[in-house]
């Protein structure tokens, strides 16, 4: 017998990954029974094709790498897709074992000081570059001590 929603189901997992939260939402809004749900996400999960830590991993990596995301909007990112707590932490630590957090916070901060005004202009300046930057998911102290080297190299060249 066929399931609608498993075949659904197939068919939104051939467009794009989806975390096992966003396919029974999908799934729901479509008015798919909830035991027809189950049984695809039960039929999915068994065959591999749904499966959340390669979600949370392929997530983390996009977050990170392409949109120079910090560790802990990288989290927020992967809790947003319904990823369990434990999953998002471990596909998180895997791709920032693999990057240096700091470099990515100063390709961040170049990004932000590249063009006529590509220095830190006064205190507002650098508030404001702080709370963009913590906003990305960058440790506040981190993004204080990269201010600060910036800061003073302008001074220094000054």
């Amino acid at each position: 017998m066929s399931n609608p929603a498993y075949s659904a189901a197939l068919a939104m997992l051939a467009r794009r990954e989806l975390s096992e939260r966003q396919l029974r939402e999908r799934l729901e809004r479509r008015e798919h029974p909830p035991t027809a749900i189950e049984e695809a996400v039960t039929r999915l999960r068994a065959s591999g094709l749904l499966d959340d830590r390669r979600v949370a991993r392929a997530a983390a990596r996009v977050e990170a790498q392409v949109r120079s995301r910090g560790r802990l909007r990288v989290l927020q990112r992967l809790h947003a897709l319904g990823i369990a707590p434990e999953v998002a932490a471990e596909a998180a630590d895997e791709v920032f074992g693999a990057i240096d957090e700091d470099t990515l916070l100063e390709a961040a901060l170049a990004r932000r000081l590249r063009g006529p005004a590509a220095r830190i202009r006064d205190a507002a300046h650098f508030r404001r570059l702080h709370q963009q930057l913590v906003r990305q998911g960058f440790a506040p102290s981190a993004v204080t001590r990269a201010l600060k080297r910036h800061w003073r190299g302008e001074l220094e060249q000054e």
